[in-house]
């Protein structure tokens, strides 16, 4: 069984050991089973991770802490994702000649941060500290800044969204500063390297 009916998952391997058992690729023609495997939201890994994005392409969450949606329309209309995805992966598989699932894994594992910074209070004062990433919020962030990047990209543009998230996942995919997820990625470890 391939994906869309076109791309195959199966010879696909997860080369990142920590996030491996959260990305899901089993077979499947249509990745759209509207949360029917999800009892809790611990469950999400059990979705494919295809859907996982499709699902935050209509709800891309807050940047930063103004807690502003970046993706008000497409709320709801999983057709539209459906297609958004689909000429993505189209317009990657003609640009690089290979296999976009197996593209979009390369740069999940890529932008996928490894360690982050939290706040502590000590004595009444609150210093940054480094923490490790768990493995689900990683893949979590990556998507986000994924999808985040893509929509920013094609506001106030003439490119259109399946052009952008093409774009941002090939730029990922070969580790480019230019992709706002691997800048992000970059930026946070930079911060915790120093709050060590």
């Amino acid at each position: 069984m391939k994906l869309f009916n076109r791309w195959e998952t199966e010879t696909i391997q997860v080369h990142d050991l920590g996030i491996k058992d959260y990305i899901n690729i089993r077979p499947l023609m249509i990745p759209r089973t509207s949360g029917r495997n999800v009892k809790t939201q611990f469950w999400k890994s059990k979705n494919h991770i295809v859907e996982r994005l499709m699902n935050k392409l209509m709800v891309s969450g807050h940047k930063g802490r103004k807690h502003r949606l970046s993706s008000g329309h497409n709320t709801g209309k999983s057709i539209k994702v459906y297609k958004t995805v689909y000429k993505a992966f189209d317009i990657i598989e003609k640009k690089l000649g290979k296999n976009p699932v197996e593209v979009f894994i390369k740069s999940l594992e890529n932008a996928a941060p490894r360690e982050e910074i939290t706040t502590i209070e000590y004595g009444g004062a609150r210093y940054p500290q480094s923490v490790e990433c768990s493995p689900q919020r990683r893949i979590d962030i990556a998507l986000r800044q994924m999808v985040q990047g893509s929509y920013h990209a094609s506001f106030r543009s003439k490119r259109t969204i399946p052009e952008t998230l093409a774009d941002e996942i090939m730029k990922a995919y070969v580790n480019d500063n230019k992709s706002q997820a691997i800048a992000k990625k970059a930026e946070l470890e930079r911060q915790a390297e120093a709050s060590r």
